[in-house]
């Protein structure tokens, strides 16, 4: 019997707009900007505004389907090599996410382990966060810096800076051709 959870129930979102976030995040890093370029967060703000609350809500779900094609896809590579995904990206991702204390509050922390928990065994992070509530704006950052360090993760793993981008987009091409 499928979990209530299971991806099939849960709204994919703005795949797109959630990706297009992610993408220039990670460009910026790779071309050395580790602050954000105040022009950049400006056209990010005016484009995230202009999406309104049912835009906001479906960019939501699509960072969650992003963590969620971004954990199948390091579940199976790391199933490959007889290791466990949990096991090997979520005590990074903790780590990592602990020293962000700027932009990601230590509480958001715990509930972004489990999203990516939920992901990593085939859940949907979505329909497993509902489960406490609304989203809340303190959960923003934290969100997409999960989405973000899961995406570098991958790109680590393959040597190349835009894998994870090109898993997602050619996965929605697939979707589109069907």
């Amino acid at each position: 019997m499928p979990s209530s959870y299971d991806p099939q129930y849960a709204p994919a979102g703005d795949v797109d707009a959630a990706l297009m976030v992610i993408d220039s995040r990670l460009k910026a890093i790779h071309e050395g900007k580790t602050k954000t370029d105040p022009e950049q967060r400006l056209l990010m703000d005016q484009f995230l505004s202009s999406l309104g609350p049912g835009g906001a809500h479906d960019l939501l779900d699509g960072a969650c389907t992003l963590i969620y094609m971004f954990m199948t896809w390091l579940r199976k590579a790391y199933e490959d090599h007889d290791k466990d995904v949990i096991e090997y990206v979520v005590p990074d991702l903790v780590a990592t996410l602990r020293t962000m204390s700027r932009s990601v509050r230590p509480e958001a922390v715990p509930t972004m382990a489990g999203m990516v928990i939920a992901a990593g065994i085939g859940l949907s992070p979505s329909l497993w966060r509902k489960q406490f509530g609304a989203w809340t704006k303190e959960e923003m950052n934290p969100l997409e810096a999960t989405a973000l360090l899961l995406a570098e993760h991958i790109n680590r793993l393959t040597g190349d800076h835009d894998y994870a981008t090109r898993l997602v987009t050619n996965a929605l091409s697939r979707a589109d051709q069907d």
